[in-house]
This record gives C-alpha cells, sequence and structure tokens, in this order.
C-alpha cells in the first residue's frame, strides 16, 4: 500500500494514464471520431462565419455537452469558462467534501466509452485491486479525471473567459464575451448554458445586509478558514455543503463550529437517490405537467440528508455542535467586529459565520439572459396560482421543451429564445436531474447533443436538400455500367 495527497492507493498492475489515453485515443478512432462536421455555414451580421453552437460553462456539464455535439459531427462550437484551467466546477474550489456522494462505478463523462470511464482512469493507476479497495471517490481525484478527459478527448476549452450578456441578433443569437484577448461580440445559432448549480440563479440566503464583511460567506466563496483558528464560527443549513464547511473549519484548528438548522431534525431519506436509475432519468421528461410536478416537488419538500461520512467527519470533533429548530432570523456586527447570530431563542456571538443554504433558482437574478429573460416560459405559468404558492422556488424552474430549450411565454415575442438551451440545475423540473448529478449525466448530455442536432438539421432543411441534388458518387466508374449523369436546371451546389 502507498500513501499520496492523503489517500491510501492500493498497489497492484496498472497500464499507466500514457498508456490509458493511447488506447483512449484508439477507441475513439474507431468510433470515427471526431465525426465530420455535416452542419451548414451560417453568415454572422459581420459576414464572417457564425457559430454553430456557444457552450457557456466547462465543469463536468459543459465539457460533457461540447463532447457530445463533437460526437454527433457538430464542430463549429466553442465551450467558454470563466475560470482558469484546471479549477472549472466547484471540486477544486468551494466544494469541500472528502469523497463524492455518488457511487464510485456510475459513468457520464465517458458517454459510453469504457477506456474513457473513471474506473478505468482510476485502475490504470491503482490496478484491479486498487478500484476493489476503492469506498468512494475522491473530490480531488474526480476533478484529476474530469480534466483528464478533456485532454484526452481534445475537447477544446477557451479559460478565463466569461460571457456578458445575450440577446437576439435575426436568427441568431450575439453573446458579448470577455476574454484574455478583451471584449467580443460572436453570433451562435445555438447557446448551451453549462454554467453549475447557480447556472439559473444564484446564491441562497446572503439577505442580511452589508454586515460582517470578512467574517460572513457563502458555502460557494473562497474561505481562509486558518484564519479563524481557535475562534468560533457559525454555520447555517443543514446540507452536505453545511457539514463539509464545518468540517473543514474544525479540521483547520476553529476551536467551535455551530450548526444553526431550521428543522427539527435532519433529512432521513435521499428519495432522489431512488430517481436515478434508467427508467426514470430516460422517462420523466415524458410525463404530462402534472406528474413531473408531483415527483419534484415531493422530492424538494422532502429535503437530502447530509452524507453520513460528512456528519462523522464533525463529529470527530469535541467543537461540532448542532442546535435544531433555530434558523437565522439575523445577523448584526458588534462593535468589536464579530458578529452575533440572531434566531427566535437567543444571540450568539462567533467571529464568522457561513451561509450553507445552496443555491436558488431565480432568472432575475441571471444578468446574462438581458432582454431574453421577460419573455421565457417559467412552470408558474404551467401551474395553478395555489400550486405555485405552496412550491414557490419550483414554480421559478424554467420550462423546457423535449430538449432542454428554453420556450417563450408569448409565441413570437422573442425570437430565439428556444435557441438558449439550459444544461444545469435549472433543468431539473422538466428533464429530471440530468444536468448537474452524475448518474443522469451521460443521458442528459446525449438528449440535448441529438435535440440541438435535429434542429440544426431542420432549420437548414431546405439547404440540404439542394445538397442532395448536387451530390455526386460515381460508385460505378469503375465499371462497364456507368452512364454519365447530366447535370438538371436547379441542382446548383447550395
Amino acid at each position: 500500500m502507498t500513501v499520496m495527497d492523503g489517500m491510501v492507493r492500493a498497489e497492484g498492475p496498472a497500464l499507466g494514464l500514457g498508456g490509458l489515453a493511447a488506447e483512449a485515443r484508439r477507441d475513439l478512432a474507431r468510433l470515427n471520431h471526431p465525426v465530420a462536421n455535416w452542419v451548414l455555414p451560417k453568415a454572422a451580421p459581420d459576414g464572417g462565419p457564425a457559430l454553430d453552437v456557444l457552450v457557456v460553462g466547462a465543469g463536468m456539464c459543459g465539457q460533457t455537452a461540447a463532447f457530445g455535439l463533437l460526437r454527433e459531427g457538430i464542430s463549429n462550437v466553442r465551450v467558454i469558462d470563466r475560470s482558469p484551467r484546471g479549477l472549472e466546477g466547484p471540486w477544486g474550489t468551494f466544494a469541500r467534501m472528502e469523497t463524492l456522494r455518488s457511487p464510485k462505478h456510475l459513468t457520464g463523462p465517458d458517454l459510453g466509452i469504457p477506456s474513457l470511464t473513471f474506473r478505468a482512469w482510476y485502475e490504470a493507476q491503482h490496478g484491479e485491486v486498487g478500484w476493489r479497495d476503492l469506498y468512494k471517490i475522491h473530490r480531488l481525484d474526480w476533478l484529476r479525471y474530469l480534466g483528464w478527459v478533456r485532454e484526452t478527448a481534445a475537447l477544446p476549452v477557451e479559460n478565463e473567459t466569461e460571457l456578458l450578456g445575450l440577446a437576439p441578433a435575426g436568427d441568431l443569437v450575439r453573446a458579448d464575451i470577455q476574454g484574455p484577448a478583451g471584449m467580443e461580440i460572436v453570433h451562435a445559432r445555438k447557446v448551451v448554458l453549462a454554467c453549475g448549480r447557480e447556472g439559473s440563479g444564484g446564491r441562497r440566503g446572503l439577505g442580511f445586509g452589508e454586515v460582517g464583511q470578512g467574517r460572513l460567506f457563502h458555502s460557494a466563496e473562497e474561505i481562509d478558514f486558518a484564519r479563524f483558528a481557535g475562534r468560533r464560527m457559525a454555520v447555517l443549513g443543514a446540507s452536505a455543503s453545511a457539514f463539509d464547511n464545518a468540517a473543514v473549519a474544525l479540521e483547520a484548528g476553529v476551536a467551535d463550529v455551530t450548526l444553526f438548522v431550521r428543522r427539527s431534525h435532519l433529512p432521513q431519506v435521499n428519495k432522489s437517490k431512488w430517481a436515478s436509475f434508467p427508467g426514470f432519468l430516460r422517462g420523466y421528461a415524458s410525463l404530462d405537467d402534472r406528474s413531473r410536478w408531483a415527483f419534484t416537488t415531493y422530492m424538494f419538500g422532502e429535503g437530502t440528508p447530509p452524507p453520513h461520512e460528512s456528519v462523522l467527519r464533525c463529529e470527530r470533533h469535541p467543537g461540532f455542535r448542532i442546535r435544531f429548530g433555530e434558523g437565522w432570523t439575523g445577523v448584526t456586527e458588534e462593535p468589536d467586529g464579530t458578529l452575533a447570530i440572531e434566531t427566535a431563542t437567543g444571540r450568539y456571538p462567533v467571529e464568522a459565520a457561513i451561509v450553507a443554504t445552496g443555491f436558488d433558482i431565480d432568472l432575475v437574478q441571471r444578468h446574462e439572459l438581458g432582454t431574453f429573460r421577460p419573455h421565457i416560459l417559467l412552470w408558474e405559468d404551467r401551474v395553478s396560482p395555489e400550486a405555485a404558492q405552496r412550491n414557490p422556488e419550483a414554480a421559478r424552474f424554467p420550462y423546457l421543451g423535449d430538449g432542454m430549450q428554453m420556450l417563450e411565454r408569448e409565441p413570437g415575442a422573442m425570437p430565439r429564445v428556444n435557441a438558449l438551451h439550459v444544461f444545469n440545475w435549472g433543468a431539473t423540473m422538466s428533464h429530471g436531474a440530468l444536468a448537474g448529478d452524475i448518474p443522469g449525466l451521460g443521458i442528459g448530455a446525449t438528449r440535448l447533443a441529438q435535440a440541438i442536432v435535429r434542429d440544426l438539421f431542420v432549420e437548414d432543411a431546405e439547404r440540404h436538400a439542394l445538397a442532395m441534388r448536387a451530390h455526386e458518387d460515381d460508385e460505378l466508374k469503375p465499371t462497364p455500367y456507368h452512364l454519365p449523369r447530366p447535370r438538371t436546371a436547379g441542382e446548383g451546389r447550395p
């Protein structure tokens, strides 16, 4: 046995990552990857070529979406991410769990290619014995694996490039982006919004005013936990991230960490784990609105328990405690710079506090949607006012079409809304957890890519018909039966 990065590695015969990458590239070549581009070119307003697809976000979802598009012969694609290379998504930044919640055998980023699976990646380094002995996937191993898939499959990503705004531009979408070379305007036929958990909203729960600068954080922020060693910290929430942040704080030497939980007890059953089988993941989107609403609002209402590993990680420390039935009602800053956490039953002085209540669904917070935003169909437009009032967050989800495309509230009022495809948590009400959770990732990326293929072909069907008529293939030329075919009127190239 060896120890690396704080993880025990079982030794055994291993192919090595270089050998596995070569094998994976051979597999891709056998599958004719990359497929030749078949999409007919379209001009942008400036006369240059328009993109076929702009993918915004290059984390787990964005890179898998791009891979799916390339597998379908759509290569006129740009993939942008605002983070530096290697820090796409949460895994190397604000995700603070030790291991993933998902079982180690799940697939997704590989899109069904065995040599690109996490298992193949792990066994190449640690052998079959190492895989057998692995309990769950270490978070940083998952980050490294995603980077390896990106490199091996040659997925194009432009880092430190941010989407600033979207607007309709005739039969295209205009995207204003900011990258290392400065501002740029690009035009695309399709835009895939793969911006992670907050991609259809924003951080939830920071409604405490301008207090606690440098002391009050959201769990998705960068936090210097060691700065508060020997001090007191409060965490709001009962989610996995609440426990993970509490654990990292305690491991960094914070003396006292108190979790404040609104509920009287922790949720006990993860209903979404039940919903990870192929029937649900593939069939959910075909249900009627009433059935989908019932399934997902029930799961949301039940809550999700934190992984037992995260709870036990906190329980190892004597300075950890939970106060049930005490959500925060306010946070005030004391004269000495410390914070006072206010609840219905008391005030608690701390040196730092973390809001770990996740991300909200609220398109109002997505500035890049610009002029599109008021015209996007939401679930509140599809259910009764009473149902929307009982489940306000569910009601704010965008109501998506069969290809995860946004739809117009009033048909014809805003062109190109349906050119925006949601491949983030915002797809959950309409399609299930296909864009964010690992079990549904491969199904989701495939569905997305196939829908975009369909749309691009249908949009250009007449041009493809001309191309078909103009197509020449002298198959019989080497034989005595070849007859040169004269062109007829109207058979020119498109």
